[in-house]
């Protein structure tokens, strides 16, 4: 398959995970949510390494375990952001930076997308942007630091998807035996000092492990693209996943989309038209 493809489907499959780990946590503990999610991501990869075989290097894990680090602090700060301030300023925000941190790296790093392929990555900003948008919600005022917490949120999961990229084209799934095992570790960490429960609620099980495997295939396919294309590219579609956790949100619990949100759903298809033919 091609970057594009595999980016695209991992999109659709990161925001299927979204839609179960919503729904998960409102089951459940959040942070428990977290690490039994992970946890069954975790066995996944696991699963699939005679399958995906590749070399387990020192830098390998390494920079996998940065990423599961960068990944774990971004969801922290993203939760501690949404209740601290106004979820239609640090939503966006956060989805932007998490984008536009890749971007800016794969541009420096001499990543040179055609003409057409920049017009895609211009316009999923803005559907990354709309889409994030909090239903009847104003763009009003945030305080600095819900803002300053949702920047930093947005450069933990850059981070994430930078720190991947970076890793040995020979590793294989390793990176991310790497950064779960540190992810699932800080998580846990931070439980314990909170005095935190990591049990998950009954009843809840089901819907957690589906979002932690679902995510963990999403974490696969962004992989094998990103060492297939530009991750200027790639970090663009990947991060267009909010558009199908509002598709699902619609058509299952029926919840209705604001006109903007619609718009920035027709942006990503736009985005994703404009890439894939460049």
């Amino acid at each position: 398959m091609t970057a594009v493809a595999l980016a695209t489907a991992c999109a659709l499959i990161f925001g299927t995970a979204d839609f179960f780990g919503g729904l998960a946590t409102r089951r459940s503990r959040v942070l428990a949510v977290v690490v039994i999610s992970q946890l069954g991501g975790l066995l996944l990869v696991l699963a699939l390494l005679p399958l995906l075989p590749g070399r387990a290097s020192t830098a390998a894990m390494l920079w996998g375990m940065g990423s599961g680090v960068a990944g774990a602090f971004g969801i922290v700060l993203f939760y501690r952001g949404l209740a601290a301030g106004t979820m239609s300023v640090v939503a966006p925000i956060t989805a932007v930076t998490a984008m536009g941190v890749p971007v800016l790296f794969g541009l420096a790093s001499g990543e040179r997308p055609s003409p057409t392929a920049l017009a895609g990555v211009g316009l999923g900003l803005l559907a990354v942007f709309l889409v994030s948008r909090e239903p009847g919600g104003r763009a009003g005022r945030a305080t600095f630091g819900p803002v300053a917490g949702a920047l930093l949120s947005g450069a933990g999961f850059g981070g994430f998807f930078v720190m991947l990229k970076l890793a040995p084209d020979d590793a294989g799934m390793w990176p991310l035996v790497g950064a779960r095992i540190a992810s699932i570790a800080l998580v846990a960490g931070l439980a314990f000092a909170v005095r935190r429960s990591l049990r998950p609620t009954p009843g809840s099980w089901r819907v957690t492990l589906a979002a932690g495997v679902l995510d963990m295939g999403a974490n696969v396919l962004f992989l094998l693209a990103a060492q297939r294309g530009m991750l200027s590219l790639v970090a663009v579609l990947v991060s267009l996943y909010p558009a199908s956790t509002l598709l699902l949100a619609r058509y299952v619990l029926g919840e209705r989309l604001s006109t903007v949100q619609v718009v920035g759903v027709g942006c990503a298809l736009g985005a994703i038209a404009l890439i894939a033919g460049s």
